[in-house]
């Protein structure tokens, strides 16, 4: 790393990270790393904009983000780095690298490196589920004979939070649609189709989500608390730690704000069974933290060097045990945290999918359009218009 300093002291490398609450975190590897050599000087990046960095040709040197399918547009037009012959590269689980190119690739490239991953299924509180007898649901006519025992009992089945669409989107009908379908086909199809995508396509948003929209409203319409439209995702984490539904449709982030309330609440986790096939069940998955060096930086050596800093064994490890993430390489320790670890065998087996949703372009309001059917639109006139946006946007692009 001495040639990257040359005789004008350390190389400064710019860090970008997406993830508020891990600044702490990460901040001290910084400093551990700044203080075992004289090279290299990492300093935190947290006001770029990435995209006028980009256009600027002065993007952050190292980034370390939530992956999603905006992030995807610079790796497609080829303004991330290849990556293909680091040693981080060889540790990534092929299942998890996969959940990358769903979004997007680069010929011959390997631009960025997922360092952690989040899985999400339904909540459920342990000791309502023992006190009424009930066991975790494996298929969708269980779910709706426990939904039916618990309403019997006088407990709300489901906590919903409608007022905060984004709520609606990932959980409502991320958990459906992928307990339902296989996403990542039905996007490559959706794609491939692109202007073409209408009532007569092979598929579309009317034609192949019509089931499981409808059978999410079947949820929403009768297991749900009755002020949900007005319920936001606070609300929703102090209800349910409060024990005002037995179910709650969010991921892991929602543990940390549960546990302000009641810390010793007995959590599990399940994935929401769609079918009346088991095998059928998967949970959601994001990309959590990946990571990517652009082209345009002038450090990319130095750069390297401090993602190899941080793709250390123990370092990603001590990370996903803090945050509840899953490991993304071959050798990372296994979950142990009980809200998380029924999730594990699905992850494990790469029965997991990527948020239907989140696969939509933003300028297409899904969130939005979802909020609408839970709180009384028109499922198939909904998903028409979103198949139309689709096709109008198909032709812009």
């Amino acid at each position: 790393m001495s040639a990257c300093s040359g005789d004008s002291g350390p190389a400064e490398v710019r860090f970008h990270l997406s993830k508020p609450e891990a600044i702490p975190y990460f901040r001290e590897l910084i400093g551990e790393y700044n203080a075992s050599q004289d090279d290299v000087r990492v300093v935190f990046d947290n006001s770029s904009n990435l995209q006028a960095g980009f256009l600027r040709g002065d993007p952050p040197d190292l980034g370390l983000l939530n992956y999603n399918m905006e992030m995807a547009r610079f790796m497609e037009r080829g303004a991330l780095s290849d990556l293909s012959d680091m040693p981080e590269a060889e540790r990534i689980l092929p299942e998890v690298q996969d959940l990358v190119d769903q979004y997007a690739t680069y010929p011959g490239r390997t631009s960025v490196l997922p360092y952690s991953v989040m899985a999400a299924s339904v909540i459920y509180n342990k000791q309502i589920f023992a006190e009424q007898g009930l066991e975790v649901p494996q298929t969708w006519d269980q779910l709706i004979e426990v939904c039916e025992a618990l309403t019997a009992a006088g407990i709300t089945p489901f906590y919903a939070t409608f007022k905060d669409p984004w709520t609606v989107g990932q959980g409502w009908f991320d958990y459906t649609v992928g307990g339902a379908i296989d996403v990542a086909d039905f996007y490559a199809q959706m794609n491939e189709l692109g202007t073409e995508v209408g009532p007569d396509s092979p598929v579309s948003f009317q034609k192949t989500l019509s089931e499981p929209v409808e059978r999410m409203t079947e949820l929403t319409g009768q297991y749900i608390n009755e002020d949900a439209a007005s319920r936001g995702y606070g609300d929703g984490n102090l209800a349910f730690a409060q024990g005002e539904a037995a179910m709650y449709l969010q991921g892991p982030w929602a543990f940390g704000e549960i546990a302000k309330t009641d810390p010793d609440m007995d959590l599990g986790t399940f994935p929401l069974p769609m079918t009346d096939d088991p095998q059928d069940n998967q949970v959601r998955v994001n990309i959590d933290l990946a990571a990517w060096i652009p082209e345009a930086s002038e450090h990319k050596e130095a750069a390297r060097d401090f993602l190899s800093f941080l793709f250390q064994k123990e370092v990603m490890d001590e990370y996903n045990a803090a945050f509840l993430g899953y490991g993304t390489t071959t050798d990372a320790a296994p979950v142990t945290d009980p809200r998380i670890v029924e999730m594990k065998e699905y992850y494990d087996d790469a029965r997991f999918y990527q948020g239907a949703s989140k696969a939509i372009p933003l300028t297409i309001p899904t969130d939005n359009y979802i909020q609408g059917i839970v709180t009384g639109s028109d499922v198939d006139r909904t998903l028409a218009v979103m198949d139309a946006d689709w096709a109008r946007l198909a032709l812009r692009q």
